[in-house]
């Protein structure tokens, strides 16, 4: 880590600045990353073993996302674990029997506390866009509120804090806007107003898109990351993890040498559900403060 520090200071002595972008490619996310590049670190970490014990003192957390209602279908079971996040996409369009077939999975695990979010595909958990959604994806209008209710496996999250075994967890369910979906918002002063109220000192930030440059390159080859994100983040945030999804072949975990960031997508490109859950470690709370 300290090699990677070192790396992220000799990169921020040159090159654009992340302020300099924002006020001239805020809305393109590619060009913005082909400039920025050579003044960001982006170092891609290996996976830890899902199969492998946790430390003694010790947290872990088990990550997972964009499961698309295919939780009956996953290639690896979801491990053992004290805190599961579900980064989004937890359908694939916000359905009552697709909201209470994934809430029936949830009761299956074991995991003391879980964390869920929402995400672009799970259109009954935006109230305020509902109307103009769902004739999009199905023939008959559902009460959102009541498809809602049928989540009570978890803790549910949208744009608020919850604290779990002492670690601050914030979760936002927002992305840039992209085609016709749920909580999407237009690049620049809309995005920017969403992670402004990202609390500091969060240690761990879920959000269901991805910052720019970590886990968001697109099949395209186009980034489809948020920069006003990244910005938070770097500037003023500095979670110790990032936890998303969104950006199905973005899967993985990269580092800035301030925050690990985790790409948690279940599934990949094609809807398949063969990428294994992401876990990690932190040194429990209590340990923390005895010390």
């Amino acid at each position: 880590m300290k090699r990677i520090l070192a790396k992220a200071k000799a990169k921020q002595d040159g090159g654009v600045t992340v302020e300099h972008a924002l006020e001239k490619y805020v809305d393109r996310p590619t060009i913005a990353w082909n400039l920025l590049e050579s003044s960001q670190v982006v170092e891609r970490l290996k996976l830890n073993d899902i199969r492998s014990p946790k430390p003694p003192g010790h947290t872990r957390f088990v990550c997972i996302s964009d499961t698309h209602n295919r939780t009956d279908r996953m290639e690896h079971a979801i491990p053992d674990g004290d805190i599961l996040i579900h980064a989004g996409d937890f359908t694939s369009c916000g359905t009552r029997d697709q909201v209470i077939h994934f809430n029936r999975f949830l009761g299956t695990l074991n995991h003391p506390h879980k964390v869920v979010i929402a995400g672009n595909h799970d259109i009954s958990f935006d109230l305020k866009s509902y109307d103009s959604l769902w004739s999009n994806f199905t023939r008959i209008r559902e009460e959102p509120e009541e498809t809602r209710k049928q989540l009570t496996n978890c803790i549910y999250l949208e744009d608020e804090e919850i604290t779990v075994r002492g670690f601050r967890i914030y979760g936002s369910p927002w992305s840039p806007e992209f085609c016709n979906w749920a909580f999407m918002k237009p690049r620049g002063q809309p995005m920017q107003e969403t992670w402004n109220k990202i609390p500091d000192g969060i240690d761990i930030l879920v959000t269901h898109g991805p910052p720019l440059g970590h886990g968001d390159l697109a099949v395209s080859r186009l980034r489809a990351g948020c920069l006003n994100l990244l910005h938070t983040i770097q500037s003023r945030v500095k979670p110790k993890y990032h936890i998303f999804g969104h950006i199905h072949e973005g899967y993985g975990i990269t580092t800035d040498g301030v925050t690990t960031f985790v790409n948690a997508s279940s599934v990949t490109i094609q809807y398949q559900p063969s990428h294994p859950p992401i876990v990690f470690d932190l040194p429990n709370k209590e340990s923390l403060d005895q010390s």
